[in-house]
């Protein structure tokens, strides 16, 4: 059996082989040339959506695909294995955006946004990090206001105005609505689906990435952006709880992206190990290289374990609040183990995994932001921190 089967079902197993197919078919030829343009085919995500990856975990009532978020991490490990870029759109549209409207939204906004996001057809984007709050998210300086004026006047009901900055947003100039975080009272932060298309919404490009250059990354800004209370996710002041629990489930997502990476990694400095000769023989046949490969694949399994420990723990049942930890266990891991196996695979390939003909730096740089984002690996450890010993190092 292959070891990336382990613990699936039958027909999670044919999920994942649908995955593979595809990422091998329409991913893996593109990844070099994308990364080289700094832009993903867009039609990708449609692509995303007809295959149902875009769609798992949601209910079928709306679009959805009847899927266990076992399911969902054999997906996203695939995509990750044969572009970062590519993970990062199912992990924020679906992982981030559609699975937070599922379990927030009102009924009129799920009507609204989850069979188009599940299609494919439409984008989300998860606004939360500022040009000055990364870690700290409770610190936003967006704000979101009551309006004065215009068809739907204040109060209760009433109109609101956000005005502010989002940094690093993946999926920014090209999602169709943002899951916008705002401060709405000293002591509060609020969540507002915004449709990219209203007067005062602007997106802006951010090139020159170390890494995920094939993911669309902007920079968004909101002056006097207008929304109807019915945009609002969830109640007024929920929203900081609201972001946190979503980023619990994204860290599943991560983790599984960040372990189909390292697998990609490995199966290249595999291939390339294997023949490559040097005195005469291939460089495999080497002590030194056969460790680098075997610490990798050690490492891999362990990640991969972990993840599903987490997924198996959200499918029965138990809140993001309460799997927390062990998303944190799992995504610290993992985008460790992705950093250091892409590492060792360049470091197979020699000079060559110096230059874009071959596959080795992509992995590393592509890895290297998986430590950072979604909670940086520091955060991580302070989380797993305080769960084991009670004390809050970040108060």
């Amino acid at each position: 059996m292959d070891q990336r089967d382990f613990g699936l079902s039958e027909e999670q197993r044919d999920v994942r082989a649908l995955a593979r197919d595809f990422v091998d078919r329409e991913v893996v030829p593109h990844a070099r040339e994308w990364d080289r343009a700094e832009a993903v085919d867009p039609g990708i995500p449609r692509r995303l959506g007809e295959l149902g990856f875009l769609g798992l975990t949601l209910p079928e009532a709306y679009g959805g695909v009847p899927a266990d978020m076992l399911c969902y991490t054999a997906v996203t490990e695939e995509l990750g294995r044969g572009d970062s870029s590519v993970r990062g759109i199912v992990s924020v549209s679906l992982g981030l955006v559609a699975k937070t409207i599922a379990a927030h939204g009102s009924e009129e906004q799920k009507q609204e946004w989850l069979p188009r996001l599940a299609a494919g057809t439409a984008l989300g984007c998860f606004a939360l990090t500022e040009p000055e709050t990364g870690s700290d998210a409770g610190s936003l300086r967006t704000r979101a206001r009551r309006a004065t004026g215009g068809p739907a006047g204040t109060g209760p009901g009433g109109d609101w105005i956000i005005d502010g900055a989002k940094m690093f947003i993946t999926n920014g100039t090209v999602a169709d609505v943002a899951l916008t975080f705002a401060r709405t009272a000293e002591d509060g932060i609020t969540a507002f689906l915004v449709p990219t298309d209203v007067p005062g919404f602007t997106a802006t490009a951010i090139h020159g990435k170390l890494g995920l250059r094939g993911q669309a990354t902007a920079e968004l800004s909101y002056e006097g952006v207008r929304v109807p209370d019915s945009a609002r996710l969830g109640g007024i002041g929920r929203g900081l709880g609201i972001a946190l629990g979503s980023l619990s489930r994204g860290r599943i997502s991560v983790a599984a992206g960040a372990v189909g990476l390292a697998q990609g990694a490995l199966d290249a400095a595999l291939g390339y190990a294997t023949e490559r000769e040097q005195f005469g023989r291939p460089i495999a046949s080497f002590q030194l290289v056969q460790e680098l490969l075997a610490e990798s694949e050690v490492a891999i399994r362990a990640a991969r374990l972990l993840t599903r420990q987490v997924a198996q723990l959200a499918d029965a049942g138990v809140t993001p609040k309460e799997y927390a930890t062990e998303a944190s266990v799992a995504k610290y891991h993992a985008s460790e183990t992705a950093v250091q196996v892409s590492a060792d695979c360049l470091q197979t390939f020699g000079g060559y995994g110096f230059i874009d003909e071959y596959p080795a730096g992509r992995y590393l740089r592509d890895a290297r932001v998986l430590t950072l984002y979604e909670g940086t690996s520091q955060v991580q450890k302070l989380l797993i921190g305080r769960a084991l010993t009670g004390i809050d190092a970040m108060a």
